[in-house]
């Protein structure tokens, strides 16, 4: 019988069900669910695979720290034979937890592998502990965590490939670039199953994070490109559903390299031939047969985001406007804004021309800056909340939705002494009751 997952899964590849509105509680409700043949998931915002072997069990990622003992009870309900491996993707805190109840049990604790890359870049994140809770608030508006979050360091790294045993099944392990340096991918060849980490999310790649280390789009596509080579029957992603059928993986895999392949190959054209990258913002677009994939969307990263980052790694951070390059504090530049435009009331007042003329670019530039400006005028701020809300609703990726929503919460607070956390909440929900109501 199969499983409420592929059902979905079909629908969702069919167009007849959006990603969106997957019931994933519900099918956790369901416990983890067998997809093939010794090998099952448990559904999450980082899923959770188990492959049972002639040794033993492995876990390809581990989940987050939430959901460990739902899906370690799970998991027991499923087989309760010894877990052997535990296969870290990447160095991500919803693939890293969920491990303290099986390393409790009786016997060997499990061995855990990963690239080596995590080691390092586990290390780079206690460094910037700080820098991460303030992105998490202001991405997602989690109350603030302390860094690095609780996990498990590796027991056994590999450099470039490795293989693992179960008995009857293999784990061929390649290291890959894709959103960070140490992603893990792994191939069932007596399976037919490939395991992708985030290299594969049904989202756009997330290779342009404004707030995260340095995205490899030239590497990741190269990898998607080896990954469809193996003609595997079924896809198991980092997030979202399975893709089942060789022909379909195949189509996936290779699509959203093409995806990352264009965007590389338009912004280095642009940069070869002198332009800024302002410029090549604007003009650098995916392919729209490929952006139109469900598979494509633009849920949390983004192109644009894409193309900063590519022209980061191949140029570094200059943007080509010899302005930017040690420019004066943005308070200054923004008090000298404001002086030629008769004070920030003038320069929030042009914001607002520019939100009901429909640039909400612009209209989030002119408000920050009358904000730098006065940064103790209330109306300024009334102003600078409703642009940036109003750029909340008109955003795809999450990413986008949440720097612009902390924005809008930062002001909204500043003028009513309301909770920030609330206000944020309310604006990412659309619950923004002082928005002007559309005719």
């Amino acid at each position: 019988m199969e499983s409420p997952i592929l059902r979905f899964a079909d629908a969702v590849w069919r167009g007849s069900v959006r990603p969106e509105d997957v019931p994933v509680s519900d099918l956790r409700r369901d416990g983890v669910q067998e997809i093939a043949y010794g090998v099952a998931m448990w559904p999450a915002c980082g899923n959770v695979y188990v492959v049972r072997g002639e040794d033993g069990l492995a876990l390809f990622d581990t989940g987050d720290a939430h959901e460990a003992s739902p899906s370690y009870r799970a998991i027991r309900k499923w087989s309760a034979e010894p877990l052997k491996y535990a296969i870290f993707s990447r160095g991500r805190a919803d693939r890293l937890a969920g491990l303290e109840e099986f390393d409790a049990e009786p016997g060997p604790r499990p061995l855990v592998v990963a690239q080596e890359g995590l080691v390092r870049r586990l290390a780079q994140q206690g460094r910037t502990a700080g820098y991460n809770a303030t992105v998490d608030l202001r991405e997602q508006g989690f109350p603030r965590v302390v860094w690095p979050l609780p996990h498990r360091l590796p027991d056994l790294t590999y450099r470039d490939r490795l293989s693992l045993s179960l008995g009857d099944v293999t784990f061929l392990l390649t290291h890959a670039h894709g959103a960070t340096d140490d992603a893990t991918w792994a191939f069932l060849p007596e399976r037919g199953v490939l395991l992708t980490g985030d290299l594969f999310a049904w989202t756009v790649p997330g290779a342009g994070d404004p707030q995260r280390v340095q995205g490899y789009p030239d590497e990741w596509a190269v990898a998607l490109r080896a990954m469809a080579a193996l003609d595997a029957d079924l896809l198991l992603p980092g997030r979202g559903l399975p893709i089942c059928g060789a022909a379909r993986v195949r189509r996936a895999l290779s699509d959203t390299a093409d995806y990352l392949d264009s965007l590389v190959e338009q912004t280095l054209d642009l940069m070869n031939s002198g332009a800024r990258l302002d410029e090549i913002l604007h003009e650098v677009k995916p392919p729209p047969a490929l952006a139109a994939r469900v598979y494509l969307r633009e849920h949390h990263d983004e192109p644009e985001f894409i193309v900063r980052n590519i022209w980061r790694l191949h140029g570094g951070w200059h943007d080509g406007n010899p302005a930017n390059l040690k420019p004066a504090p943005d308070a200054v530049f923004a008090r000298a804004v404001a002086e030629l435009s008769a004070g920030a009331a003038s320069v929030a007042g042009r914001a607002v021309s520019a939100a009901a003329d429909g640039d909400l670019r612009l209209a989030c530039q002119l408000a920050e800056l009358a904000a730098q400006a006065e940064p103790d005028d209330h109306q300024v701020h009334e102003i600078r909340a409703l642009v940036y809300a109003l750029r909340v609703q008109q955003e795809p990726g999450t990413i986008a939705r949440g720097v612009y929503a902390w924005a809008a919460a930062e002001s909204r607070s500043k003028i009513t002494g309301l909770d920030l956390l609330d206000v944020y909440h309310d604006v990412t929900e659309g619950r923004v009751w002082w928005l002007p109501v559309a005719n």
